[in-house]
């Protein structure tokens, strides 16, 4: 998330997350205590915090004992379980990104014997291409936007020399901070008993999978292999004047100004970190309005506060037709078609084009045909629980997709739900993910957050099964902590059922709302109503009494609510 592409990719950005009967001895969950933190779908070991599994270090096997391969390395045998004797291992994961990560520790933490097969590196898209050096470089814009806004430090009583910024020193801060969890990732995975075996992961036949020269059985399998970005036909990418996010983070150069085809996440992020250090931006999106896949009202103020005051404009209902680099002096070329009659209708001269049209499954060459699996616009299909289906429509027995290469939800911390709920239901649960349930934001200055349907997608939902839909709002300009820190710009809204206080749908533009909009994602997951959550208290002065006064803000008919647990003594 390459001529020589890693089966590990997985979901970004970004973001982040992050989705029985077997269990290991107390002993070791006592020492792993792997319910941790947890980042971008990655949990604490990831920050190097895991300091107490000294005795759960990396036994390499000597040659005496073990025939040698150099791409396998054999964790300890401590807290990886013991295969059943017709397998080699009871889950081999296929890919090393956000979701086999997360799939990998809680096998562990379940007692299963766990292996993950790796082509590229550790982390997949969102560690080395994805939400993680994208947030470092979101990190600096974010800090250059304060300190260039002289009115905003004035309101404080602030005086600031004007700010300028080391191009190479970003650079290197996203990379740094990729290579350290890469790292932290790795030693993690190695610490707690997960064996990373390095190669190009193919399916065989049931059970049974080819990584090198080298074939191995398992129980289960899980293809976790991501994405790539996706690249439209008419467009020559080189990697400098004409880019995608792969190369874009590592801020090579920062152009006078930037062509970005695409104005979804990847592109609005872009769009952040590229004005902030200078750059003249000029978006191109295909659908007749900008951010196409916001709620619209969300869209509309973000477009007032992201896009309008900033050196950014736009084209609309139009498509990159063709995109020519840089050379011999000339500069990138675009060609624009209207996207209904695909007649020419301008074209662009620009020091650099970004294609932020999306992403791809990368699910080449895993040998689904040996399963009589066909992909469906590149993607695996798979059912709710995430077992593949074959061309005939049957489940292939003991085979699993997810993440990005199943198409459900393109989100790292979804690929991590989907693999631990995979896992739950390989140790005897039966667990379906609610991906309405799951998250999403954007990470520009400010933040974009969201979770369920949107206003178009809830009336729609409400006309087929025949309710009506409430919606409230709030404002940060009413929130003390908000108007503390000359913030106040950004809106609250809830989309949900007034005769029942059932919760479809939180939009979030401010101040944090990436960190805000998690107490509504976990509201619907549990499937606490309204009228039970409105009650629950909130500290002051905080951000988080612009979520309390918007379900207070609600208004629900129904007067009943869930049980309410006896109350514990101080």
């Amino acid at each position: 998330m390459q001529s020589s592409i890693s089966l590990s990719l997985s979901s970004p950005s970004t973001i982040c997350r992050s989705d029985s009967s077997a269990a290991v001895s107390n002993a070791n969950v006592n020492l792993l205590n792997p319910r941790s933190l947890r980042f971008c779908g990655l949990r604490r070991e990831a920050f190097g915090l895991n300091s107490s599994l000294s005795t759960h270090r990396i036994q390499l096997l000597s040659n005496a004992t073990r025939r040698p391969r150099s791409n396998r390395i054999v964790a300890s045998s401590a807290g990886n379980g013991a295969a059943s004797k017709s397998f080699d291992y009871d889950l081999v994961i296929i890919g090393a990104g956000v979701g086999g990560h997360g799939a990998a520790l809680h096998a562990v933490e379940k007692g299963l014997k766990t292996a993950i097969i790796e082509g590229d590196v550790v982390g997949g898209t969102c560690v080395n291409r994805g939400c993680v050096p994208s947030k470092a470089l979101l990190a600096v814009s974010g800090r250059m936007r304060e300190l260039q806004n002289e009115h905003h430090m004035k309101s404080f009583g602030l005086q600031v020399a004007a700010a300028g910024y080391d191009r190479q020193g970003v650079a290197d801060h996203a990379n740094n901070l990729a290579s350290k969890i890469r790292s932290n990732l790795t030693n993690s995975m190695k610490s707690l008993g997960v064996d990373i075996l390095t190669g190009f992961g193919t399916v065989l036949g049931p059970q049974k999978v080819k990584y090198g020269d080298t074939v191995i059985t398992a129980k289960d399998i899980i293809i976790a292999t991501g994405s790539v970005p996706l690249v439209p036909k008419g467009i020559e990418v080189d990697g400098k004047t004409v880019i995608t996010s792969d190369h874009a983070l590592k801020l090579e150069f920062v152009p006078q100004w930037i062509a970005i085809v695409g104005s979804g996440y990847i592109g609005l992020e872009f769009s952040d970190v590229y004005t902030a250090l200078g750059s003249e931006v000029t978006f191109v999106e295909a659908l007749d309005q900008l951010m196409p896949g916001f709620d619209p009202e969300i869209g509309k103020l973000a477009q007032r506060v992201l896009i309008n005051p900033r050196k950014i404009d736009y084209h609309t209902g139009v498509f990159a037709s063709k995109i020519t680099p840089a050379k011999d002096g000339k500069p990138v070329t675009i060609e624009l078609i209207d996207a209904k009659t695909k007649e020419l209708k301008d074209t662009l001269e620009v020091d650099a084009a970004l294609i932020a049209t999306g992403r791809a499954p990368f699910t080449q060459g895993l040998g689904l045909e040996n399963i009589n699996v066909q992909t469906q616009r590149g993607f695996v299909p798979v059912d709710s629980r995430m077992r593949v289906i074959d061309a005939s429509g049957e489940l292939v027995p003991h085979l699993y997709c997810i993440g990005d290469a199943n198409g459900k939800m393109m989100l790292a911390h979804a690929a991590s739900a989907q693999g631990i709920s995979v896992v739950e239901q390989v140790t005897g649960k039966d667990h379906v993910l609610n991906h309405l349930s799951i998250p999403a934001a954007c990470f520009t200055h400010p933040e974009i957050s969201m979770v369920g349907l949107t206003e178009p997608q809830a009336r729609e939902k409400a006309e087929k099964e025949g309710f009506e839909i409430g919606i409230a709002k709030t404002s940060f300009k009413a929130n003390t902590k908000a108007l503390a820190e000359n913030e106040g710009e950004g809106l609250a809204k809830l989309i949900y059922r007034p005769d029942s206080g059932e919760i479809l749908g939180v939009h979030i533009f401010g101040m944090h709302a990436a960190d805000l909009i998690h107490e509504a994602s976990n509201a619907i997951a549990l499937g606490t109503r309204i009228q039970d959550i409105k009650y629950a208290v909130h500290a002051h002065p905080t951000l988080s009494e612009v979520i309390d006064e918007l379900f207070k803000a609600a208004k629900v008919k129904a007067n009943t609510s869930s049980p309410v647990a006896e109350p514990v003594a101080a």
